[in-house]
């Protein structure tokens, strides 16, 4: 019934990168639908009471005039940890050669570029290995390994950046132009409530300080299941609860008295970042957003704190 209802066509604002299939809608607009029926149209933005069509034009808004200055300013407010937390995420996903990543929320292209470079050092050490296994091979085994590769090749690792806002997806794109970081990766823009993909497409999503801003984060788990192949994995890397008392009470002053004055002398803009803590102080506790994933519908969920709950990792698999 709920296919029937889905509209036939969906259009994909591509800025570059290879072809990518898209979806015909989900059961987002119907869910929406049935959301504004109900009378349930309120929701935090910080601190704040807001509609729920206000919310997403002022995450919009803050995320459009932070961009230019977003990359600098996590280095800044986590004194470069975050790229630590990054790469953990990539530790813990261990991606191989032929993965395919779907990145949403992922503006600046961080894990997109971390999982690319990431498959390639495990296909340079799987060559290697096989290297090793045939020290003094025949001519004819030679021969044979040639006929073999063409036909045993994997596929490419392929990265898509998803993210709503086009201003932090340029910022992306110029980044990887600048590292000269091309092939296998794609930018689209797309609704985490709302994915432009079709059913089973993707090994691996993630999302990484991204879905505290969305409105409704049971909507966003939902296609993340959605877009994941049988088998596939969600990964979540968010500000979470610290779980130490004193830990806690000292990242509170430094949130609250710091961040957003190092938004206005960095960025030119205190309310952005005054935002961005509260949101923080808004998203559910580990064990409150380990619940929704399971709702949703993943399994084997889990999740992994850093540096004492200040950002915790969660993961979860589609059977």
């Amino acid at each position: 019934m709920a296919a029937s209802m889905r509209p036939l066509v969906r259009r994909v604002i591509r800025l570059s990168g290879t072809s990518v299939s898209v979806h015909p809608g989900g059961v987002s607009a119907l869910s929406r639908c049935c959301r504004c029926f109900s009378g349930d149209t309120n929701t935090h933005f910080g601190f704040e009471t807001v509609p729920e069509a206000e919310k997403a034009k002022r995450v919009y808004k803050v995320f459009e005039n932070v961009a230019q200055k977003y990359d600098l300013m996590n280095d800044a407010m986590s004194l470069g940890v975050h790229r630590l937390w990054k790469d953990q995420l990539l530790h813990v996903m261990h991606p191989q050669p032929g993965a395919r990543l779907l990145d949403v929320a992922g503006g600046t292209g961080d894990i997109a570029f971390r999982f690319l470079e990431y498959v390639r050092s495990q296909q340079e050490r799987q060559k290697r290995r096989a290297a090793r296994s045939t020290q003094t091979p025949s001519w004819q085994d030679i021969s044979n390994d040639y006929s073999k590769e063409d036909l045993e090749r994997p596929r490419e690792s392929t990265a898509v950046v998803c993210d709503i806002n086009k201003e932090m997806l340029k910022v992306g794109k110029q980044k990887a132009d600048s590292i000269g970081v091309s092939a296998g990766l794609s930018w689209v823009v797309g609704d985490a409530e709302e994915l432009p993909f079709d059913d089973d497409q993707f090994d691996i999503y993630t999302i990484a300080f991204g879905i505290r801003n969305v409105t409704h984060i049971d909507q966003a788990l939902q296609e993340a299941l959605r877009v994941l192949k049988p088998g596939g994995r969600f990964m979540c890397l968010e500000f979470s609860k610290v779980t130490n008392p004193v830990l806690a009470r000292l990242y509170d002053i430094y949130s609250f008295q710091m961040i957003p004055v190092l938004g206005e002398v960095i960025a030119g803009d205190w309310k952005s970042y005054q935002y961005l803590v509260e949101s923080i102080r808004k998203f559910p506790d580990q064990e409150e957003f380990k619940h929704m994933i399971e709702e949703a519908g993943f399994c084997s969920v889990q999740y992994f704190n850093f540096t004492g709950g200040v950002v915790a990792l969660h993961s979860g698999f589609k059977l």
